[in-house]
């Protein structure tokens, strides 16, 4: 029986092998990689393929290993630690990768859970609700509208108007401070 062939692609007219579809072991092998990403006017535009290759690579230099591990691999930031937890003054937080406005101060409280809290979104359409069934439960993911980050989970439990608790990693969010602060 013949060895299946290794998936092909082309980049900048050279071809390459990808030797593994795991991006932390991601080896492109029979090309150049210096300058391969820069963008050239006469190149054609990345395909969705190369473009998951290149944002992956980007990410993992712009976020620390937390911020990463938090927003594209779904993790949590342990309770109590997130530099948000205690953000008292007025400003908007941020999505992390893609600084799309999620959050508002005037929205956000202390929910005794670990992680900063927030009675609603800045603006429901920049914050998604998945469905969550890890761990055993059903739970209601939260994503960046934008970018599709993870930030957390929403849970039924919440002050106010709306009864809901947005508990959401601090590692997934970047604090703007109002500049009359």
């Amino acid at each position: 029986m013949s060895k299946p062939a290794k998936p092909q692609s082309h980049l900048g007219g050279e071809s390459f092998s990808i030797v593994s579809l795991n991006p932390l072991e991601t080896v492109l092998s029979g090309t150049n990689l210096v300058g391969m990403f820069k963008k050239r006017e006469s190149e054609p535009r990345l395909t969705p393929e190369q473009y998951k290759i290149t944002k992956d690579m980007d990410l993992r230099e712009k976020l620390t290993t937390e911020q990463y591990s938090v927003t594209q691999e779904s993790g949590t930031e342990r309770a109590g630690t997130g530099e948000h937890l205690d953000e008292k003054r007025d400003g908007q937080f941020t999505c992390i990768v893609c600084d799309e406005v999620l959050f508002t101060s005037d929205t956000k409280y202390d929910s005794g859970s670990g992680w900063p809290s927030f009675t609603e979104p800045a603006d429901g359409s920049n914050v998604e609700n998945h469905s969550d069934t890890n761990l055993g439960m059903v739970r209601t993911e939260n994503r960046c509208g934008n970018c599709g980050a993870h930030l957390g989970h929403v849970f039924p439990d919440g002050p106010g108007g709306s009864g809901m608790r947005y508990c959401i990693n601090s590692a997934a969010l970047n604090f703007n401070a109002d500049e009359e602060n």
